[in-house]
């Protein structure tokens, strides 16, 4: 696991959360808060999206993986 040591609002791992309660201040001859807000949300809800397609494609795996050596098991005992 990383560890990150940054005290900046943005160090540790990104999660959808963290992002979408990201808090930038803003400064003379910025950005507009609404475009950086937008964004901000729009980041974690692609992130929570790809999280979740990468679950799903571990659970895929997973369960493929499983079926293979249950028939490889069985494979091996009618071959004996």
């Amino acid at each position: 696991m990383t560890v990150y040591r940054s005290r900046h609002a943005l160090a540790g791992p990104l999660t959808p959360t963290r992002i979408a309660a990201l808090r930038i201040p803003t400064a003379r001859k910025g950005y507009r808060p609404e475009d950086v807000d937008a964004l901000l949300h729009r980041l974690a809800f692609e992130l929570q999206r790809r999280t979740h397609e990468r679950d799903e494609a571990r659970h895929e795996s997973q369960r493929i993986r499983d079926a293979l050596r249950s028939w490889q098991s069985v494979r091996s005992r009618q071959t004996d």
